[in-house]
């Protein structure tokens, strides 16, 4: 099965599946690549998100203008996040994230939009004819207007990062962290965001990161429900 930009089946609470962990399909050679066959996927509803200062669009595709009139019911601008998939080359994908709105651009292209403080998990992978020359997740959270932020690469106006991880087999093991705290009956999307820290910090460190119980997340919405 091969999915689009609006590719769907069969998502879990936050748009999740279990994860199987398999790196995107590479070319078969340097000489030939190969851009078909059916793609391991935790969430086939959104293709992912470009979190890196580096230019990442080609020449001949510009990069999608800023749906600037889009707001919430308050008045308050959104986060905007372009997706960009072309599979086999660059494949980009949303782990968890419940998006406010979203505007199609293209069949290979859209733009996501977040309200401030919501969390979502953005996933990239790219390769050349050579092999994989990217593997990254990041776990980022939509800021408000005036609060500081990170400058990310195609998410207006930048985000919170929480987390980022570089390498498959580091991105694979995020990939098993959501979900063990999906089979615990928890929205990654409602998590903490103070435990994605430390989940970035134990993993920099080459550390074990501690397991999100739902004891703790119970504290974290007592705190939360407390906070201005």
């Amino acid at each position: 099965m091969t999915f689009g930009l609006s590719g769907t089946a069969g998502l879990g609470r936050s748009g999740t599946e279990s994860s199987d962990y398999r790196e995107p399909k590479r070319p078969l050679s340097p000489q030939i690549p190969s851009r078909s066959g059916s793609l391991n996927y935790a969430n086939k509803e959104s293709f992912g998100f470009l979190l890196t200062s580096e230019r990442l669009w080609t020449d001949d595709v510009a990069p999608p203008r800023r749906p600037a009139e889009t707001r919430v019911d308050d008045g308050a601008p959104l986060t905007h996040v372009t997706l960009v998939w072309r599979e086999g080359e660059r494949e980009d994908w949303l782990k968890f994230g419940k998006p406010v709105a979203e505007r199609v651009i293209d069949r290979r292209q859209r733009v996501e939009s977040y309200a401030a403080g919501q969390v979502f998990a953005l996933v990239r992978w790219a390769s050349n004819e050579y092999g994989t020359i990217r593997s990254t997740l990041d776990v980022v959270r939509a800021v408000a207007v005036g609060e500081s932020c990170t400058p990310i690469a195609q998410v207006d106006p930048g985000g919170d990062l929480l987390l980022s991880v570089r390498g498959w087999s580091k991105v694979a093991q995020v990939f098993r962290l959501i979900d063990a705290i999906e089979a615990s009956g928890i929205d990654p999307c409602e998590v903490a965001p103070d435990h994605w820290r430390h989940v970035h910090n134990r993993m920099a460190g080459r550390e074990r990161p501690r397991s999100y119980s739902p004891a703790r997340h119970r504290a974290w919405l007592q705190r939360k429900a407390l906070l201005p």
